[in-house]
């Protein structure tokens, strides 16, 4: 389960109605009566805050946000959208990573899920992180 004041509009999350889970966007939360408002490849739908999941930070979840990944020298990872990056130590090694836009570096940031990633990647770019390819 997500907490509440973690999730945003654009946030990636799965939503889960009748036992069956599908990714979707969140388009909307009401604060008032604690309802997220996501949109999924079938319907938009408002859904408790129960029945939202975090999608985990992992290599197949960057890639599917088009970040390109390189492997280092080292044996580190570097993981590259526009001006963007995030490192960690080695392959899928994700509790150790670092995150930066030019100057703006943060080591270690509470950051375990695709919607905490976007919430940072807002926050330091002022731009919205989404699944379009940056050049």
């Amino acid at each position: 389960m997500i907490k509440f004041n973690e999730m945003k509009p654009g946030d990636f999350v799965i939503a889960e109605y009748e036992g069956q889970r599908r990714m979707g966007e969140v388009t909307g939360v009401d604060n008032e009566s604690k309802l997220v408002g996501v949109e999924t490849d079938v319907q938009e739908f408002w859904y408790d805050r129960e029945h939202i999941h975090p999608i985990s930070l992992t290599d197949e979840s960057l890639h599917w946000l088009n970040f390109t990944k390189e492997l280092q020298t080292d044996g580190s990872v570097k993981y590259k959208k526009g001006a963007f990056r995030l490192w960690i130590p080695a392959p899928d090694q994700f509790a150790q990573l670092e995150i930066w836009y030019r100057e703006d570096r943060r080591i270690q940031p509470d950051v375990h899920y695709i919607h905490q990633l976007q919430n940072h990647y807002l926050q330091m770019t002022k731009i919205p992180l989404t699944r379009d390819v940056l050049v």
